[in-house]
């Protein structure tokens, strides 16, 4: 199996941790304010990983797998893994909370996957600023999947409202965070920077509940296992394969496949919440996965 491959396949299985997670952010939406939400969902996460982060520097101690020991990083490494840490964990706590900002405003839980999947266009988009050229049937993929991503989303006409607004900073949000991650996976440790900007998205987002929002924390223990698997699942294990899988991958067919989320997300609704696929859903999906296939063929650059 190829790098290229192995990154692809994590990356679809870090899609369907996402969608699913779209559940447990539709079921918490109505209990848990947003910033408290993400900050409690967060700080599981980063909990979550710091016993596999010291379980990888003993392996590492021990001359197995890849990464680096804390303790052998060089001033330059460590300070290389902070600032990725953080700037990963700024743009992560953006678009999380713009996110289940847009889901508490009223935004239905298609439409909301419809705006936020948005970073599959945008990302070529500002990878031309930094003079990335884009194979045609990449283009082709991205066009063939924000169709499908309507069909399978989009019910009645287009409308902005307050909920739309924020989902469409989201969308900017996750755009910049894909290009962080492909920045910094490939300088330093994944699985430490991952850990880090867990700790730094936690820490805005706690911040910005005490200054803003009120819990209760009967609406939390109600809430529980949606955001322990927001937390560990979508958070600790999702983000942390994100990115890993980049490390490999092409930022602009990373997209594509992580889009996939909405896919699954309308399955998940379809399997847990008991929701029918229309055909024009259907037809959606099928669009989709036509794009991400059509992205991973042998191509000329433009």
């Amino acid at each position: 199996m190829t790098k290229q491959l192995r990154a692809n396949l994590l990356l679809v299985l870090t899609a369907f941790i996402w969608g699913v997670a779209f559940v447990a952010q539709d079921v918490a939406a109505d209990a848990v304010p947003p910033m408290y939400f993400n900050g409690l969902r967060m700080a599981l996460a980063a909990l979550a990983l710091v016993p596999v982060v010291c379980f990888c520097d003993r392996r590492l101690r021990k001359g197995q797998g890849e990464g680096l020991v804390w303790r052998q990083m060089s001033r330059a490494q460590k300070k290389e893994l902070l600032i990725g840490g953080v700037c990963c964990g700024v743009m992560l706590a953006l678009g999380s909370v713009f996110q289940q900002m847009g889901i508490t405003l009223g935004t239905g839980a298609g439409k909301a996957g419809f705006i936020t999947a948005l970073y599959i266009v945008l990302v070529p988009l500002a990878g031309i600023f930094w003079r990335r050229r884009i194979g045609v049937l990449v283009w082709i993929a991205v066009v063939l999947s924000a169709v499908g991503l309507y069909f399978l989303c989009m019910q009645g006409s287009f409308s902005i409202d307050p909920g739309d607004g924020m989902l469409m900073l989201c969308a900017l949000s996750y755009t910049g965070h894909i290009l962080v991650v492909d920045h910094f996976s490939r300088r330093t440790d994944c699985v430490k920077m991952s850990c880090i900007q867990f700790a730094v998205t936690s820490l805005i987002c706690l911040t910005g509940g005490l200054l803003f929002e009120s819990l209760s924390w009967q609406a939390v223990r109600a809430c529980f296992i949606p955001i322990a698997y927001a937390g560990v699942m979508s958070g600790a294990m999702g983000y942390t394969l994100q990115i890993i899988a980049q490390r490999d991958a092409e930022p602009t067919i990373a997209s594509l496949i992580m889009s996939l989320e909405s896919v699954f997300a309308v399955l998940a609704g379809w399997v847990i919440l008991g929701d029918v696929l229309s055909l024009r859903e259907l037809l959606g999906c099928v669009l989709m996965m036509g794009g991400i296939v059509l992205a991973q063929l042998p191509q000329k650059q433009a």
